[in-house]
C-alpha cells in the first residue's frame, strides 16, 4: 500500500513516517526519496512490509519534477535557506531576464555536479553533513546527472523562479548554487516543491493534516 502525501514545509520526512505510524498502526512504514525540512511537495510513502520493500524500486533511476525558488545575491554554507550566510554581492548589477534564460539552457543534459557539502553523501563511510557540522574541510567528488529541462517561471530580482525535470541523485540546492556562481552574484534555493517522482504526481497527493485513523485507507 503507498500513500501519496503532499510534505508541508517545516518537518522532516520522518516527521511523516512517524505521523503515518500513527495514523495507520503499522509499524513497517517508509518513503521514497528524502525532502529537506524546507521543501513541500510529494512524498512517496509505503505503509506495510511488502510495500516497503519495494519503495527503493520507485526511486532508483527514477526522474523527478520540481518548482524551484532561488534567491540571488547571497549563497549560503547549505545551499539552501537553512545555512549560514557565507557571501554576499557586492557592486554586481542584477542580471537581466535575457542573461538568466541564455543561462539556464547551459544546465540542460548530462553534467557532472558536485553535491552540497550539506548532503547525506558518504565520505569515507560518513555521511557529509555530519562531518561538515563538526567543521570538517570536505572535497565531494563531483557525480554523473542528467537536466531533461530547465525553464524560466517568473524573475523580480532577487528571486528566480524555475520549473526542472532531473534525473535521481540531482541536487536542486547545488543547482541553485551553480546558478548564483555562473552568474557572478550567488545564490541559493530558497523554496522547493516536488510535483512528480516518475509516474506519481503532487495532483494526486493529499495533505499529512488530512489522514485520520479513519480514512486514510481512502487515500491509498
Amino acid at each position: 500500500m503507498f500513500l501519496l502525501i503532499d510534505k508541508p514545509k517545516g518537518i522532516t520526512s520522518h516527521d511523516v513516517i512517524d505521523e503515518v505510524r500513527k495514523i495507520t498502526g503499522e509499524r513497517k512504514v517508509g518513503h521514497a526519496g528524502t525532502l529537506d525540512p524546507n521543501a513541500t511537495g510529494l512524498l512517496i510513502v509505503g505503509v506495510g512490509r511488502e510495500s516497503t520493500r519495494k519503495l527503493g524500486n520507485i526511486t532508483k533511476k527514477t526522474d523527478k519534477v520540481y518548482e524551484a525558488e532561488l534567491l540571488l545575491g547571497k549563497e549560503t554554507d547549505t545551499d539552501d535557506a537553512e545555512g549560514v550566510v557565507i557571501s554576499r554581492a557586492k557592486g554586481v548589477l542584477p542580471p537581466g531576464e535575457d542573461e538568466i534564460k541564455a543561462l539556464l539552457k547551459t544546465f540542460a543534459g548530462k553534467q557532472k555536479q558536485i553535491p552540497p557539502t550539506y548532503s547525506a553523501i558518504k565520505v569515507k563511510g560518513k555521511k557529509a553533513y555530519e562531518e561538515a557540522r563538526k567543521g570538517k574541510s570536505l572535497s565531494l567528488k563531483p557525480r554523473d546527472v542528467r537536466v531533461y529541462s530547465i525553464k524560466l517561471v517568473n524573475y523580480s530580482y532577487p528571486i528566480v523562479r524555475i520549473a526542472v525535470k532531473v534525473s535521481s541523485g540531482t541536487y536542486i540546492r547545488a543547482i541553485a548554487r551553480d546558478i548564483g556562481r555562473k552568474l557572478g552574484c550567488g545564490a541559493y534555493l530558497k523554496n522547493l516543491n516536488r510535483t512528480e517522482i516518475g509516474d506519481y504526481k503532487l495532483i494526486n497527493a493529499v495533505r499529512l493534516g488530512y489522514l485520520t485513523k479513519k480514512n486514510w485507507r481512502e487515500s491509498l
